[in-house]
């Protein structure tokens, strides 16, 4: 299946612009159309501003200026992205769609996402999310697509040229291989990457990383291997992502792990650590 429809979520977060030019590189290249989704809300500074200046007793007027400070700012903000997105288009030749909508985020982005083949958003997001659950990782539940994680910290000008897979045999890593498979075919290079392989092969009569391998090749892939052993469980999340980069990968896929029941707010360890200390882009199914 093509990538058709790219939905990236741009907010007035300083990681957007990056976003929305990593989202243009990867729509470029699969002849994506490329969605820029921007949510019309207060952001949580705004709106503690407001409540500060509420309980300060500060005049209607007062509250009113501020008000119209912060729709000015917002504004602003909206219209500095559209700009960027307008002119990547024209530089990349790409099908672009700029959607400035009300909030709240947490419910729009996830409507969106659902008529999009990838969303791609960044690791915190709208304040309106459940006490266990950012608002970006209810996504991985809510949308029935996969999502793409973008760090804040500064990248290369790429994303998805050099494909990491983070294998071991379980449905959540399956599931992520096969949304990722569009990715995968077009990639210049795909690395399966597997953690203490004996564990999951003793524990499960799970197959070798090697078949993997051979049915990526069979999707017309580049795909070679790496292997680490002796890794303690605390850190596999950290040494899945210091070799992707040694390596020079630009993309980590991984199954994410967790329930989506308000009674099971439950991520994986590995998924936890994967998502708090992010430092390349990563690719999530559940």
């Amino acid at each position: 299946m093509a990538l058709k429809d790219l939905l990236v979520y741009v907010d007035q977060t300083e990681g957007a612009d990056l976003r929305l030019r990593l989202a243009a590189d990867l729509a470029s290249r699969h002849g994506s159309r490329l969605i820029a989704l921007f949510v019309w809300e207060w952001n949580a500074a705004q709106l503690e501003e407001r409540s500060k200046a509420e309980i300060g007793l500060v005049s209607a007027e007062g509250i009113d200026g501020l008000h119209r400070h912060v729709e000015a700012s917002i504004s602003g903000t909206a219209g500095r992205l559209r700009s960027t997105l307008d002119t990547l288009g024209r530089e990349r030749g790409l099908t672009t769609e700029w959607r400035s909508v009300d909030g709240p985020a947490a419910t729009v982005v996830a409507q969106h996402a659902r008529y999009a083949d990838l969303c791609i958003l960044g690791r915190g997001g709208a304040e309106d999310n459940s006490v266990d659950y950012t608002f970006s990782e209810e996504l991985l539940f809510v949308t029935g697509r996969p999502v793409l994680f973008i760090p804040s910290v500064p990248l290369g000008k790429t994303l998805g040229r050099h494909i990491v897979v983070a294998w071991n045999s379980s449905r959540p890593a399956a599931r992520a291989v096969n949304d990722a498979m569009p990715l995968i075919e077009q990639t210049e290079r795909t690395t399966v990457l597997t953690v203490n392989p004996e564990v999951f092969i003793n524990r499960r009569g799970a197959l070798s990383a090697d078949r993997m391998v051979e049915h990526l090749r069979r999707h017309g892939a580049s795909v070679d291997m790496v292997r680490l052993d002796q890794v303690p469980a605390r850190a596999i999340a950290n040494a899945l992502q210091a070799k992707a980069h040694d390596i020079g990968a630009d993309l980590l896929v991984a199954g994410a792990f967790g329930h989506p029941r308000l009674w099971e707010k439950l991520l994986g360890g590995v998924t936890r650590d994967l998502l708090d200390r992010m430092n390349l882009p990563i690719f999530m199914s559940h």
